[in-house]
């Protein structure tokens, strides 16, 4: 399903707006004004790519149902920026969290609604 793929990029420019600055602009004396314009125009490509995979996913999924599968999306994204740039640890919590939002993604559109 092509909305998947649209949610998971979507999700990266969206990770990268919030959260690039905590590696690329920590010792440096950046502007809070400039973060925040650089962090604009990189999630204008989240909202290029999210509107369509909501569009398309629609057609399959309520809208609840796509929101919680958005937010597991966006919490994997998050862990793995944040691992492999951020350079944080995962932890037994961390697995444990996203396993239950895994869950809550299953309960959601695992059955039929009535």
């Amino acid at each position: 399903m092509i909305f998947v793929v649209l949610l998971i990029v979507a999700n990266v420019f969206m990770t990268a707006a919030w959260y690039w600055h905590l590696r690329f602009a920590r010792g440096e004396h950046q502007s809070l004004a400039k973060l925040v314009l650089i962090s604009w125009g990189i999630a204008f490509f989240e909202y290029c790519l999210q509107v369509p995979a909501n569009r398309l996913g629609y057609r399959y999924f309520s809208a609840t149902q796509l929101k919680i599968m958005q937010e597991a999306v966006s919490i994997l994204v998050f862990l793995v920026f944040a691992i492999v740039v951020l350079h944080e640890r995962l932890q037994w919590n961390y697995i444990l969290a996203f396993t239950l939002i895994v869950l809550a993604v299953y309960f959601a559109v695992g059955f039929k609604s009535s």
